[in-house]
């Protein structure tokens, strides 16, 4: 029962991380965490402010450390009169946009206690800063009504410190609170706080928050080749100007014939405006409240060589740090690309004319095109002969590369032929996908080449992925860390699939996560059904324009959910 639990919980996701995966899906939102990620990385406390009055009374930022916090807390040391003596940590929204979601990791007790009329507390609030049920959530009031505290420090992203502020709470701000609360003129209790002397004290070890901005970029002063060449070719550029008026100018993004083909970030803003990924949902996420720069004026390149020569219809957006969207540019335009390096050759893998014949191809199969694993290092083998089939030794045959995904061509190790004409050549290890072109010139240096044939080498992506901890339990989480093995990754990132399975069943997409620009990513789930079960985790990466790796798998790890 559990395993198939598990198993519905994950399809049950998976409509959510489908439409994740559509680009922003979700426009005005986007993601702040603060202190730490939801992998635990440590995070700056950004949009936070901390305030305290009262003597012993502490708002205290500890982020930076390891196991570090927001702290805000009273000592046990005087006798505080109610409503008086106040430690507050408040977040606010930057201008323009408002709080739509918070999820918060805290710990804290009120060991200090009540007395009559008088309690130590402390309390989560929003929109405004009042202890009362219509602004306050997630109380622990001193002695019997919450004698043991809140929470776990010895698991700060524990499921139960986990609290999530109510949508009646949301707005600009939010309060993270610790005080004595009673009828004024009462005192609280002194001399009877925790091993730390707090008589109330709270930890945020983290935090979530979702920001909505309704307002979106403008773009102007559109120029460059993209923009009003009758035709392109090559690496082709925009300029333009945009400006936003909250979370700051993101991405351009370019859609020919009604399909992405890049996302470029603009302007990193020193890596404040870096996608930090771990979001569950798609959606960006920062660590910063205004993680892009307000305005820009960018010369963005475009890659043409990826397309087809002739017709397309290019649509040019830029886009906010929160996914809301502007037009730049809408217009046809003619792709004028000369051919490649070499022609392809013969079907068989064999070109002729009056200088000879050249015969290539992928060793171990007489197919033009090879599918390997990535890493793996393949041997290309071939033969030149003459007029009348005599072998031609000590000829050079070039090998030159165009990546998939990128118009330059690279140059390889160019073979001689031995003295029966054949020659063999080893491709370096961890290439890409690509096509490989062979050609042969003749004797005059720099000639046209007499004889040309192009190989294909498609290479499954590389992915290496850690789960720990490999045993878990209901309520646990695990976690999620890896790579993509090869490269170049898009200065975006790349989409990867979190899949599961039990032991006789299939795979299960159950979590779409975001890589960084070199291909990093990190993730977590909860179990929420109890076991035993046994269960396998892989990740997948999906063909993607702009990566230039078929779809590949990582290695599989077990866990065990007791």
């Amino acid at each position: 029962m559990a395993r198939r639990s598990f198993i519905a919980a994950i399809a049950a996701s998976l409509a959510l991380a489908a439409l994740a995966v559509a680009a922003r899906a979700y426009a005005g939102q986007y993601h702040v965490y603060s202190c730490r990620t939801p992998a635990g990385e440590s995070a700056p406390a950004d949009g936070w402010g901390g305030s305290h009055s009262g003597p012993y009374t502490y708002a205290q930022n500890s982020c930076a450390q390891s196991g570090g916090a927001l702290l805000a807390a009273l000592g046990d040391e005087p006798a505080r009169t109610a409503n008086t003596d106040l430690a507050t940590w408040t977040f606010a929204a930057p201008a323009g946009a408002t709080i739509a979601a918070a999820t918060l990791w805290r710990a804290g007790d009120a060991d200090g206690g009540a007395a009559v009329n008088a309690t130590y507390e402390f309390w989560f609030a929003g929109p405004r800063n009042l202890n009362d049920p219509q602004h306050a959530f997630g109380w622990c009031v001193g002695g019997a009504q919450c004698p043991s505290g809140l929470g776990d420090p010895s698991h700060p992203l524990g499921p139960e410190n986990r609290v999530t502020a109510p949508s009646a709470n949301l707005g600009p701000l939010l309060f993270v609170d610790a005080s004595c609360v009673g009828e004024s003129g009462f005192n609280c209790p002194t001399a009877s706080g925790d091993p730390n002397a707090y008589a109330a004290a709270v930890y945020v070890y983290a935090a979530d928050i979702t920001l909505e901005q309704n307002a979106g970029p403008n773009a102007s002063g559109v120029s460059g080749e993209l923009a009003s060449a009758a035709s392109v070719k090559g690496s082709s550029a925009v300029a333009f100007s945009a400006s936003d008026p909250g979370a700051g100018v993101y991405e351009a993004v370019f859609n020919v014939d009604g399909q992405v083909m890049q996302s470029s970030v603009v302007d990193d803003n020193g890596g404040r405006c870096r996608d930090a990924g771990q979001s569950a949902d798609g959606r960006p996420a920062f660590l910063y409240v205004q993680p892009c720069q307000a305005s820009v004026s960018v010369d963005v390149p475009f890659d043409t060589t990826r397309l087809s020569n002739g017709a397309h219809h290019l649509v040019v957006s830029v886009i906010d740090a929160a996914g809301n969207a502007a037009p730049v540019l809408d217009r046809q335009i003619t792709v004028a690309n000369p051919p490649p390096a070499c022609a392809p050759g013969a079907a068989q893998g064999t070109s002729a004319s009056a200088q000879g014949t050249l015969s290539a191809g992928w060793q171990g199969t007489r197919k033009p095109l090879l599918t390997s694993a990535y890493g793996r290092r393949q041997t290309i083998v071939g033969r030149l002969t003459g007029p009348g089939g005599a072998p031609m030794a000590g000829a050079q045959i070039e090998l030159v590369a165009i990546p998939s995904g990128a118009g330059a061509v690279v140059a390889l190790a160019s073979p001689r032929t031995q003295a029966d004409g054949r020659f063999s050549v080893r491709l370096p290890a961890r290439l890409s996908s690509r096509k490989v072109c062979l050609s042969y010139r003749g004797a005059a240096p720099g000639a046209t080449p007499a004889l040309t044939r192009t190989l294909t080498l498609r290479v499954h992506a590389g992915i290496a992925l850690r789960v720990s901890p490999r045993t878990a339990s209901v309520g646990r989480s695990i976690h999620f860390r890896g790579r993509l093995l090869g490269g170049p990754v898009p200065a975006s990132g790349k989409h990867l699939v979190l899949e599961a399975r039990s032991p006789g069943s299939g795979w299960i997409e159950f979590k779409v996560v975001h890589t960084d620009a070199r291909g990093r990513y990190h993730a977590a789930y909860r179990f929420k059904f109890a076991g035993p079960a046994d269960y396998r985790f892989r990740v997948r990466s999906e063909v993607e324009s702009g990566y230039p790796f078929a779809g590949g798998s990582s290695n599989v790890v077990r866990v065990r959910e007791r």
